[in-house]
């Protein structure tokens, strides 16, 4: 279909803020691995599910040091997934008795402080034996431990930034 010269075509309707933040989701934007205002982010929650499936696919009872890492990483998991459904699902907003700027800043310092002792132990744990399928796979969690220790400090800071601005307000 060809319009008239001097012509222009019909301009799209206006998108929304929900449309955009669900193409933000759907697209991987950078929001998902860095939250804005203090949300919560995807990243943690896939990388933490790597953390606990690759350290429970191992005989990791032989090593006692595993059980920590794995009592954080699957506490931490089931607490992300809880924080993203209530953030996906906009709960939040229907309790606005509940401080969420605290709670977030609680739960994501508590988190990489956490986060970063498990790493540590994890991959202090690693050690080269017969079995090598051991070996790789928790060497790979003690790498995405690290990593989610990273997204849990990057989103500490984030919620202390929107903490500050609503009790500076």
């Amino acid at each position: 279909m060809q319009l008239p010269s001097g012509s222009r075509p019909p301009s799209p309707p206006p998108i929304s803020s929900d449309c955009i933040e669900i193409a933000g989701l759907l697209s991987g934007s950078p929001s998902l691995l860095v939250p804005r205002g203090g949300g919560p982010s995807l990243s943690p929650a896939v990388l933490g599910l790597l953390v606990w499936t690759l350290i429970a696919g191992t005989e990791y009872f032989r090593v006692p040091a595993f059980g920590w890492v794995m009592f954080v990483a699957v506490f931490y998991w089931v607490l992300t997934v809880f924080f993203l459904i209530i953030y996906i699902t906009m709960t939040y907003t229907r309790i606005p008795q509940v401080p969420w700027t605290t709670v977030g800043l609680c739960f994501n310092g508590s988190a990489f402080a956490l986060y970063l002792s498990a790493a540590i132990v994890d991959a202090s744990s690693v050690s080269l034996e017969r079995d090598s399928h051991n070996f790789n796979s928790w060497a790979a969690s003690s790498f995405f431990a690290f990593l989610v220790t990273i997204c849990y400090a990057g989103n500490t800071y984030f919620s202390f930034v929107a903490w500050r601005s609503r009790t500076i307000q």
